[in-house]
């Protein structure tokens, strides 16, 4: 096993302008996609799928600091209007949340037994695959021995690290879906008392990974809490970077492996359309060609031969999370987060 928006006006031809509400014109042979994976590793997937089956794509991504979370929202609030056909997530959280709200239409996936169960809806309602890890990064100029380096998110809240450290603000994309999971296994104290910790260890918290890891890089920070994919973009462009998978310590919480997520959308237009969307992006290239990108995302498909370049050969401690629990742990963990970092 393998890592409110309102809008308002109409547009008249592509898509949903960023940051407005649109009352989409959509052709019969055109499928809309709002999309939180980054544009420069789906843009080319969501070409393929076009160039295969002649569907033309309608893409809709946001801000990096809140896209997933704006994207969902939107569709919590108008799926009914057909806002939009297919949901290609980055991460899991807000998928669970409109899968919740019963904004989510089930599609029976013939080869779904090749993902592990912990990775796709019991129901159909989605599907994980390209997986992530949430990992640490560290400036190797300015932690030249391995053994400096930090070994655990807890590390965080250590004053030996006091203003050394960096993490993207914990409410959006992946750090807010971790301090979900978070939740589960601390509770509302133990988690409460490390966000105060964090506080005081005058822990810098950044709009996004992509800052967490580039402000690493750049030696603004010792280290950083960041995804892989981030991690990846800088060790590519030459930065002095190392990767250390977090609490893998006998007993320790283990590193969290967050998957991407695809789901169809309750009231889309084009729902034929949106079913061989997900059976383009579920059959195994997709997987492959992301694993092979400067992304390295990992394949969460037994059939996938590909293997993300940063996955080590020794095993990895992953945490046991249970996602359908996910969503009430944020229900808590939310808003004590919002009060912390507003």
């Amino acid at each position: 096993m393998l890592r409110r928006i309102g809008w308002l006006g109409c547009s008249l031809g592509l898509l949903i302008l960023l940051g407005t509400n649109s009352c989409v014109q959509q052709h019969p042979d055109q499928v809309i996609v709002f999309c939180s994976l980054d544009r420069a590793f789906s843009e080319s997937q969501l070409q393929g799928f076009t160039e295969q089956t002649k569907i033309v794509v309608q893409p809709k991504y946001d801000t990096e600091s809140t896209k997933t979370v704006g994207l969902a929202n939107q569709i919590l609030e108008q799926a009914d209007r057909g806002v939009c056909d297919v949901f290609w997530n980055n991460e899991i959280l807000h998928t669970l949340r409109l899968e919740r709200e019963g904004k989510l239409v089930p599609f029976e996936f013939a080869e779904a037994e090749n993902f592990p169960a912990e990775f796709r809806s019991a129901t159909g309602h989605w599907y994980g695959l390209a997986a992530r890890a949430r990992v640490l990064i560290v400036n190797t100029k300015l932690l030249p021995d391995p053994a400096q380096y930090p070994t655990s998110i807890q590390d965080l809240v250590d004053p030996k690290w006091r203003g050394q450290a960096c993490l993207a603000k914990p409410l959006f994309g992946t750090t807010a879906t971790h301090f979900a999971v978070l939740h589960q296994s601390w509770g509302t104290d133990r988690l409460t008392e490390f966000v105060a910790q964090m506080r005081a260890n005058e822990v810098g918290v950044l709009s996004g990974n992509r800052q967490v890891a580039a402000d690493v890089a750049a030696g603004k920070y010792a280290w950083g809490w960041t995804d892989t994919d981030d991690f990846h973009v800088e060790k590519l462009d030459g930065s002095p970077v190392a990767l250390v998978y977090p609490d893998q310590a006998d007993g320790g919480l283990g590193c969290l492996l967050l998957p991407n997520t695809i789901a169809i959308i309750k009231g889309g237009k084009n729902p034929q359309h949106a079913q061989a969307m997900l059976k383009h992006v579920l059959a195994g290239p997709v997987e492959e060609a992301l694993a092979r990108s400067p992304s390295a995302q990992f394949p969460l498909d037994r059939r996938v031969a590909a293997r993300s370049p940063l996955l080590p050969e020794d095993n990895v401690r992953w945490m046991n999370v249970d996602w359908e629990k996910t969503v009430e742990a944020w229900d808590v963990a939310g808003p004590l987060l919002q009060k912390a970092f507003y």
